[in-house]
């Protein structure tokens, strides 16, 4: 074909003239997406109540000062509550140790926790005017070394603070070599192991007729021995349950079972036991014998803790006494 014969207009769909597209829809707009969620700020961990923690601590102070009160009667309240320091600061501060004991470990962790709450009590329903200290954990647990170094971190530290007061108050104490029958009543304190070599130690060997009168470091010193040793019981969520748990995993909740029933036991042997073992009761029924899991609850402990874990067991041992309170009627 010569360029003359070339068609003056090009066909429908070429390069140069497109088909038409067509009729176009209306613009519409985009449909609406609600905007994406602000992510919310991390929580600050380690927020304290100041205000009720004071508010509790002080109240335990009274109390506890009013419980080791040997001031005579008529004196005044002032009189009264500072003749009863020598037994409040000895025991707040081992409950103390005890509670910042787990509360450091929880810093070292990163896990979230309150200050000690100290508990007061009246003194003629409680002897000791308190019911001891705690700290609540608003977290899991992230793994069983925090676990562990957590729930040995109490009894150590307050073990560590409980030993030289108590010799301290034994220095203090007076030997009586008569059972003294025209009492009204008197109020008998199991002897632990850690006690017994003490007194034997500063004493010497004293005959069966002989009773230490103790002081009231001393007295306070013997209710840290005895909160020791409740809290190592090797019991679902009790500092000794973490420490059973760390060393055994699931399989603790056997041990667990069978403390329950040793509680359970020594309430015929001392009713000294019935506040403890029901406790323990209630704990069981509503949480089970099962400790909580941790993700890596199958990693064994490292051989150092073992070590530390052996120890809590033999804090247990000489702090532990079968018939922790009696009461002597005279004839």
């Amino acid at each position: 074909m010569r360029p003359d014969d070339l068609p003056t207009q090009l066909p429908t769909g070429s390069v140069d003239n497109p088909p038409s597209p067509g009729p176009q829809p209306a613009w519409q707009p985009p449909p609406w997406q609600p905007p994406a969620p602000i992510p919310a700020p991390p929580r600050r961990k380690f927020r304290h109540r100041y205000g009720t923690h004071i508010l509790l601590f002080a109240l335990t102070l009274v109390t506890t000062s009013w419980a080791g009160s040997s001031a005579p009667q008529g004196s005044s309240m002032i009189e009264v509550l500072a003749s009863g320091l020598w037994f409040s600061l000895p025991i707040l501060g081992i409950l103390a140790a005890h509670e910042f004991g787990h509360y450091v470990y929880c810093r070292i962790h990163n896990v979230d926790a309150t200050l000690p709450y100290f508990i007061p009590a009246l003194p003629f329903v409680f002897i000791a005017g308190t019911l001891g200290a705690v700290i609540r954990i608003k977290e899991k647990f992230p793994s069983k070394k925090a676990l562990f170094d957590i729930g040995v971190a109490g009894p150590i530290a307050g073990f560590v603070v409980l030993v030289p007061l108590l010799y301290w108050g034994v220095t203090m104490s007076e030997v009586q070599t008569s059972r003294a029958a025209e009492a009204a009543n008197i109020l008998y304190l199991g002897e632990p192991l850690l006690y017994q070599a003490i007194e034997r130690l500063h004493f010497g060997p004293l005959p069966d007729s002989a009773d230490v009168m103790l002081h009231p470091m001393a007295f306070a010193a013997w209710f840290g021995m005895f909160a020791t040793a409740l809290n190592l019981l090797p019991f679902g969520q009790l500092d000794g349950g973490h420490i059973v748990y760390s060393v055994l995993g699931r399989r603790s909740w056997y041990v667990s079972a069978g403390t329950l029933i040793a509680a359970i036991g020594l309430t015929f042997v001392s009713l000294s036991w019935l506040l403890m073992a029901v406790m323990m009761l209630v704990m069981a029924m509503f949480l089970g014998f099962r400790h909580p899991r941790i993700l890596d609850e199958h990693v064994p402990l490292d051989p150092p803790r073992m070590l530390v874990a052996f120890i809590a067991l033999v804090i247990f041992a000489i702090c532990f006494t079968p018939v922790p309170i009696s009461l002597f009627l005279p004839e």
